[in-house]
């Protein structure tokens, strides 16, 4: 292309671009200045260079026309087009480029498939009218998508492409707001995702498709606002998933599913409660920081493994996150709930979580099952209450002591009975094992006799639940 085919604006670019100078047309008083794609694709492909000097195309202020198509092309200049309209979406698919700057821009979408970056990425600040396609590329330094801001025009695909996408520092898209589906499953981030004050908006289907993401350092989404399901399933975070003051609402269905990944730190508190599912099954979880209002009605947490459980709050307020899961009855939850009370040294919230568990599982157990669980509760709390047994020990004692020491029964053998107690007549029924020789003497009748059956029925089951309950404790011991 001869540069006396060119407008003036684009003479001006054509000449700069050999020294890398940048010509920004936003200082003209003319305004917007028109450059017809084919002059950069010429340009970017076969531009004039001067010796000692680093081409480069670096244009502010432009009203890109036509379609920019670079598919494939190998450039060896950097790319910056930032403060731009575009009227078609630009197109790098398979390009291999040094680096590419589309800050403060606005374009009907953009096509950078496959595509191999050796520096970064900056949309920092776009505006696209249409899809976002960067899946599999392989991106060498960041890549900046802060306050972005992309609506789809076929809500059947994904308004931002990430599948599979590979960078080697951080991915910064803080402040996004995509009005569509997100797409980052398989995709591989060396440093830090970072989705604070970021708005995804796709009610009634996913939000942000994260499955099997791997990140190298922290998933930050510091007040992220989601409307719609956010897919975490298999991801691999070594760091920490931020999601103070987070709000996520999928309403009848699951709002947050991270199973099967494994979390270095899971935070969730600050935000209003979650509206929708929360599903954390199968997941592993160094420290689980999760406050209790946070807690959708719905949660799913089979087999998950968790060391810690920050911060620290009664057993009281833990407890129900493991009655709303809809899976049924789970011991593996209340296991690792009891764990993690004991590593903080609250042996009596561990205790209550315990007894918690059985009456959870009385629950499961046919009715004859249910009344054994029922006394044992009351009578020693599963053995996690024993001074319990004591109180029955004491209440049974006094009522049969005062009624026997008001009409003592009459002996077997007067000549070879041993006076008469209350106290330990009463003991003898009530300790199946222990004799006072009081029982065998005395032959009460009538009412009486009722009561000492029942007194000998009672400390035989008093008895029985009391060494149910130890033998529970000492083998958990």
């Amino acid at each position: 292309m001869e540069i006396n085919d060119l407008t003036p604006a684009e003479q001006r670019v054509w000449r700069a671009f050999a020294t890398g100078a940048t010509v920004d047309f936003r200082d003209d008083g003319d305004g917007e200045q028109a450059l017809r794609a084919v002059v950069l694709r010429a340009l970017l492909l076969n531009g004039p260079t001067e010796p000692g000097e680093v081409a480069a195309l670096k244009v502010r202020g432009a009203f890109v026309t036509g379609p920019l198509d670079l598919r494939y092309a190998t450039l060896g200049s950097v790319v910056h087009l930032t403060h731009s309209r575009f009227d078609h979406a630009p197109d790098f698919v398979g390009a291999h480029l040094r680096y590419v700057s589309l800050r403060d821009s606005e374009m009907p979408g953009l096509s950078m498939t496959r595509a191999r970056i050796d520096g970064s990425v900056r949309l920092t600040r776009c505006r696209f009218g249409g899809h976002v396609r960067l899946d599999g590329a392989q991106i060498a330094g960041a890549l900046f998508l802060e306050r972005a801001e992309l609506t789809a025009v076929d809500p059947g695909l994904p308004v931002l492409h990430l599948h599979q996408i590979g960078v080697d520092d951080d991915l910064c898209a803080r402040g996004l707001r995509a009005h569509g589906l997100v797409r980052l499953d398989g995709a591989t981030v060396a440093g830090s995702l970072d989705l604070e004050d970021a708005e995804l908006s796709n009610p009634g289907a996913h939000a942000l498709d994260a499955e099997s993401l791997g990140v190298g350092a922290n998933l930050l989404g510091r007040r992220l606002r989601a409307r719609g399901r956010i897919e975490l399933r298999g991801a691999r975070i070594p760091g920490r998933v931020d999601l103070l003051q987070a709000s996520l609402s999928h309403p009848g269905n699951t709002a947050l599913r991270a199973s099967s990944c494994v979390i270095g730190e899971f935070w969730l508190r600050g935000g209003p409660q979650v509206e929708g599912r929360l599903n954390l099954r199968r997941a592993e979880i160094n420290q689980l920081d999760l406050e209790p209002e946070m807690l959708p009605e719905e949660v799913r947490l089979l087999d998950l493994t968790y060391t810690f459980l920050t911060p620290h709050e009664p057993a009281e307020r833990r407890l129900p996150m493991l009655e709303r899961d809809d899976g049924g009855f789970d011991p593996h939850g209340y296991e690792q709930l009891t764990a993690a009370y004991r590593r903080t040294g609250d042996d009596r919230a561990a205790r209550l979580v315990q007894l918690a568990k059985q009456r959870r599982h009385r629950s499961t157990l046919p009715w004859y099952g249910r009344l054994w669980g029922h006394l044992q509760d009351a009578a020693v709390g599963y053995g996690f209450r024993p001074l319990r047994a004591a109180g029955w020990l004491l209440s049974l004692l006094a009522v049969g002591s005062v009624a026997f020491a008001l009409d003592p029964p009459p002996p077997l053998k007067a000549s070879e009975a041993p006076d008469f107690h209350p106290v330990f007549y009463t003991l003898d029924l009530l300790l199946p094992v222990i004799s006072f020789g009081q029982e065998s003497a005395f032959a009460p009748s009538g009412l009486h006799q009722t009561l000492a059956y029942v007194l000998v029925v009672t400390g035989w089951i008093l008895a029985t639940t009391v060494v149910a309950g130890v033998t529970r404790t000492v083998s958990r011991q």
